[in-house]
């Protein structure tokens, strides 16, 4: 079954502008709406959507962009995109922090799953 784009626009994007009301007001109540002058990043596969940005702007009446991974090597071309932000992102900071007392890993699975996930992804893209 093929739906029109417009149809499927119609459907998301007041989806979309919800959730990023709820999270603007989520920022406001929490007390750091001033404290984001340089803007908004947002990350995850949602941020690819088309016009997303646009939409943020006017709802959070800040700049907005797509966040992308950096500081990594390797599979740079496999995970430069906003979807895997957050996860390289976590990634990055665990590896620096690994020493630290206050870094543990209470549940070693949680943490396998999600590594495991993440490499699913990842060759699902390559393949």
């Amino acid at each position: 079954m093929e739906v029109p784009r417009q149809t499927l626009a119609e459907i998301i994007e007041p989806r979309v502008e919800e959730t990023l009301g709820l999270v603007n007001r989520e920022v406001i109540r929490s007390g750091f709406a001033d404290k984001c002058s340089a803007g908004v990043v947002l990350t995850g596969g949602a941020s690819l959507l088309p016009g997303i940005e646009e939409l943020g702007e006017l709802v959070f009446e800040m700049p907005v962009r797509a966040g992308r991974p950096v500081g990594i090597g390797g599979l740079i071309d496999v995970v430069n995109s906003p979807m895997y932000a957050s996860g390289v992102g976590l990634v990055i900071y665990g590896s620096k922090n690994q020493g630290r007392r206050n870094f543990r890993i209470r549940n070693r699975n949680i943490f396998k799953r999600v590594v495991d996930r993440m490499r699913e992804g990842v060759a699902a893209l390559v393949f």
